[in-house]
């Protein structure tokens, strides 16, 4: 069985306001031409094929061209992931199936396999938890406990077929890196689930992960096929390209075309703007901060005359200082939805958040990403 394991495409998202629907297009394009070449039987789309539950229409016309292209070569297998709306996403999709594109966004039907060559194909969309808890009965309210029970379902369906299992799931598995351009999942603190939970498949292809991972050899993250962050700099972006076999999964990683390169550059302006060491940036994307005891005057003007391509700019100076107040995006890199709002009460009542007030608000926080589930 020969399949394309790819994910988080983020139809539809920009990059520090560069606009980068051109450079998706070209994706699809790649993504097109490694299905024909390869012959692959199967592409997985493991989730977050938008970037937002209300795509614009440039999004859903891409994507609507890319499923098209896709399915006059292959089978395709697609699943909702946190950004999409399960609900917008799935329309049509028992239309669809003939056409031979399977859209899968009904937690209900996770044990449920689409049947391609050789292999079952059971798609598990992103499980909001607090959806799925009394419909399932569970016990607790994770993500540990929702993926345990959609894969019981699984195995259970798996058990009684000959064909090869192979998984498309939307969720964090630890094992897997982080970066600063995936959604909090946290539910209760927790996001993060065992790789374990999927152990007795062929293959379990993940999204949600912007970076290419193998948590295990059965076990992998495809990344996103571009990049949504600085912090992903030396990310490789692309798609895994795989032989599932009754041995094991071997295959290689295809990689994508990159619409420019990134690169975080710190130093004095005066150094930045006359060394010839920094000549090769002059076309990448640049996050730059600057060293300099005082801010000076225009940098990103100034900047922007050596390169063109600088989108985000900060202030820390050697030794810290009064002049080192940083960006937006500096103060809040790394740091969830909750904690920023944690520092939000603090600033406003002199005091951090008492343990009630982090509940609520990150009951707050759940409730509005259920809400964009269903939307």
């Amino acid at each position: 069985m020969r399949i394309l394991h790819t994910s988080d495409w983020h139809l539809g998202r920009s990059f520090h306001r560069e606009d980068l629907l051109a450079a998706q297009a070209a994706f699809v394009d790649h993504l097109v031409e490694t299905v024909a070449a390869e012959r692959v039987e199967c592409v997985l789309v493991s989730g977050d094929v938008y970037d937002r539950a209300l795509p614009a229409v440039d999004a859903v016309k891409l994507c609507d061209e890319a499923l098209e292209r896709l399915a006059e070569r292959a089978r395709v297998v697609l699943i909702a992931g946190n950004h999409d709306s399960a609900r917008r996403l799935g329309f049509g999709s028992a239309l669809m199936d003939g056409a031979g594109v399977h859209v899968r966004t009904d937690f209900a039907a996770v044990g449920e396999p689409v049947i391609v060559g050789d292999a079952a194909v059971y798609g598990i969309p992103y499980l909001e938890p607090e959806l799925v808890r009394h419909p399932w009965e569970l016990d607790e309210r994770s993500h540990a406990a929702a993926l345990t029970e959609a894969m019981r379902r699984v195995r259970a369906d798996a058990a009684r077929r000959r064909e090869h299992s192979i998984v498309l799931a939307h969720a964090f598995v630890t094992g897997g890196e982080s970066s600063e351009s995936e959604r909090d999942i946290s539910v209760g603190g927790s996001s993060q689930v065992a790789a374990s939970v999927f152990d007795g498949v062929d293959y379990a292809a993940l999204g949600h992960l912007h970076g290419a991972w193998r948590v295990t050899d059965r076990v992998r993250y495809s990344g996103s096929p571009l990049a949504y962050s600085f912090s992903e700099e030396k990310h490789v972006k692309g798609s895994w390209l795989l032989d599932v076999t009754a041995d094991g999964v071997a295959g290689e990683f295809v990689e994508a075309p990159v619409p420019r390169r990134l690169a975080r550059l710190t130093g004095r302006i005066d150094d930045l703007l006359g060394d010839p060491a920094y000549d090769e940036f002059e076309d990448h994307w640049l996050q730059i901060t600057l060293t300099d005891a005082r801010r000076p005057s225009a940098a990103m003007e100034r900047l922007r005359r050596r390169f063109p391509h600088a989108l985000v700019l900060g202030h820390a100076p050697e030794g810290g200082g009064a002049g080192g107040a940083r960006t937006w995006s500096d103060r809040v890199r790394e740091r969830s939805a909750l904690d920023i709002a944690g520092d939000f009460v603090a600033e406003v009542t002199d005091g951090p958040a008492t343990p009630a007030e982090r509940a609520l608000l990150r009951e707050a926080f759940e409730a509005c990403r259920r809400e964009e589930v269903l939307a």
